[in-house]
């Protein structure tokens, strides 16, 4: 009797574990730009935590990846980056990047 209990947890927590995937220099990383971005406050720490953890529930670690680059690419002059800037799929996924993080940061009460 103890075996489907177990297995039932162990369901529960792989959902849970599956919103925290992302490496933790990933993490460090965004919360020490957040921070930057923020003139350096130490309050901005534990809400820059808050941002990527939000955006961690939200989008898969391999989407971030490349919604992200996606996004900061499109703010890049040039005739190659118009792969970025023109394309439908690019424009959907920063869209979807900049809507899950502006959400996060509104949550977080994070300004910038």
């Amino acid at each position: 009797m103890k075996y489907p209990i177990l297995l039932l947890a162990g369901l529960a927590f792989a959902g849970a574990a599956h919103a925290y995937d992302y490496p933790t220099v990933d993490r460090v990383e965004y919360v020490v730009e957040c921070l930057r971005a923020n003139g350096g406050e130490y309050q901005y720490l534990y809400r820059c935590s808050c941002v990527i953890d939000a955006v961690a529930k939200e989008m898969s670690y391999d989407d971030y990846v490349e919604s992200s680059a996606v996004a900061r690419y499109q703010g890049m002059a040039g005739e190659r980056m118009g792969v970025f800037r023109d394309a439908d799929s690019a424009k959907d996924m920063a869209k979807k990047y900049r809507g899950v993080l502006a959400a996060a940061k509104k949550a977080c009460d994070v300004p910038k």
